[in-house]
């Protein structure tokens, strides 16, 4: 057996039960995708990839609109579920989660102390990062555990 050290600690005793990556099948997804895999296995941990669905939602507060029919929310699942699937195929044991609500807030739902939460930053501009938010920004805020944010350049 070969003992790999971690910032000083082995392997072994290193706290980290499971690595859990956020992915939204962007480019910067699928690399934070490829990092938390490379983690989860030299740390011999379970990795989880989730994606969140984002319910629909009226562009006016005064918009009247019927609710969502529940044979179509449950396509988009499984489509997600399939995708999100094929991507982690290539990291052997690992689970998948597809959840609706926010990101930020459904990463850090799923986590706890001894997860290794992986997302990625895309450098988005200032002007960007004031309308629209960053979740990897929101999920190192929240999170009860460590977060390895994969910093990606943003693709055009």
């Amino acid at each position: 057996m070969t003992w790999t050290y971690l910032g000083g600690i082995q392997a072994e005793d290193a706290v980290i039960t499971r690595v859990l990556v956020g992915v939204d099948f962007s480019e910067a997804s699928k690399q934070a995708l490829e990092r938390a895999g490379t983690w989860a296995t030299r740390i011999g941990v379970p990795l989880v990839a989730m994606h969140v669905l984002q319910p629909p939602a009226p562009m006016l507060p005064e918009a009247q609109i019927a609710l969502p029919d529940p044979a179509w929310l449950k396509s988009m699942e499984d489509h997600a579920r399939e995708q999100l699937e094929a991507w982690v195929k290539p990291y052997g044991g690992s689970q998948v989660i597809v959840k609706w609500g926010g990101p930020a807030e459904e990463l850090v739902s799923e986590a706890d102390m001894k997860t290794l939460l992986v997302v990625a930053q895309v450098g988005h501009s200032t002007l960007e990062r004031l309308l629209f938010g960053s979740t990897a920004a929101r999920v190192v805020r929240l999170a009860p555990c460590d977060v390895l944010v994969v910093r990606t350049e943003k693709t055009h």
